[in-house]
């Protein structure tokens, strides 16, 4: 007796800004139900991740409803996208300047910020802190997320979960099939062009995702080193690969790091976010009644 199961990819969407800066950020859930025995990607919760990398017309209705992106150091701020078009992901954004994406989208729907900032908005001294147990939703583990946020940056474990992890193994790459990636087709790495395309380009990845391998390096919430939320100004992880590195950087063991004001036109990020309840329920029985069986 053969079973041949087709697993269903709910993808949800999420609306933010107003009039003509409004836009839409797609999710796909992550089940929590299953993980790894060790190592990355052991997340025991659902969530979802985007999609997709934030391009830079996201960025830039962001812009225009937010004001300046602005803080301290000062040299993690300032820098427009190096690349041009609506739909390329967006680039040359520091880790406190996603970080301050990511509060906005937050706020703007009504949740609590993801990321402490001191001082004022939009000004010099507007500077990344780490919570601490005075504040409201505080999480030990985890001090750089508020545990009351619904939107923020991936960690390097939930990262890596949505690329690789298929129910059952941590795979090598984020291909349905675990297949190296085929250059221009499955991902965007080193093939001589020598820029990021637009987002959704390539095939679509294991669990609904797209260019989770190559295009641009993206932003890991988590620090580098395990553990190291000592400083707000700790390394952070940054996973993917890009547009002009070998297929070496696609696989699920590499790791990367940069300061979180460094600012490379290589390097964007992707937004995760807390599970809508009907998406869990639909995810629940996508993943436990809705197949297609041949017995």
């Amino acid at each position: 007796m053969m079973c041949v199961m087709a697993f269903v990819n709910f993808a949800s969407a999420d609306t933010f800004g107003a009039g003509s800066n409004q836009f839409t950020i797609e999710f796909v859930p992550i089940s929590g139900s299953t993980n790894p025995p060790s190592g990355y990607g052991i997340v025991n919760n659902d969530y979802r991740i985007g999609k997709f990398e934030v391009t830079n017309d996201q960025w830039d209705k962001f812009l225009h409803e937010y004001g300046t992106v602005s803080g301290y150091p000062s040299y993690a701020y300032g820098y427009g996208p190096y690349w041009t078009g609506t739909n390329v992901p967006t680039d040359s954004a520091s880790w406190y300047e996603a970080a301050q994406f990511v509060n906005w989208l937050n706020t703007n729907t009504g949740h609590h910020a993801a990321y402490k900032f001191t001082g004022t908005q939009g000004q010099d001294d507007y500077a990344f802190a780490v919570w601490d147990a005075s504040d409201n939703g505080y999480d030990a583990s985890n001090p750089y997320r508020n545990s009351n946020s619904y939107y923020f940056l991936p960690t390097e474990n939930e990262w890596v979960k949505a690329a690789y992890w298929n129910g059952t193994t941590l795979q090598t790459y984020a291909t349905i099939g675990d297949a190296l990636p085929v250059k221009g087709v499955d991902a965007h790495y080193y093939d001589g062009e020598g820029q990021p395309w637009d987002v959704g380009s390539c095939s679509r990845e294991l669990n609904g995702t797209f260019d989770m391998m190559g295009n641009l390096w993206e932003w890991m919430e988590s620090p580098y080193y395990s553990g190291d939320y000592l400083s707000d100004a700790s390394y952070r992880g940054v996973r993917g690969g890009t547009y002009y590195t070998w297929d070496g950087t696609l696989v699920s063991s590499y790791r990367f790091n940069d300061r979180p004001w460094d600012v490379r036109i290589d390097l964007g990020f992707r937004v995760a976010s807390v599970p809508e309840p009907a998406t869990l329920f639909i995810f629940g029985l996508g993943s436990l009644l809705l197949k297609r069986r041949k017995c």
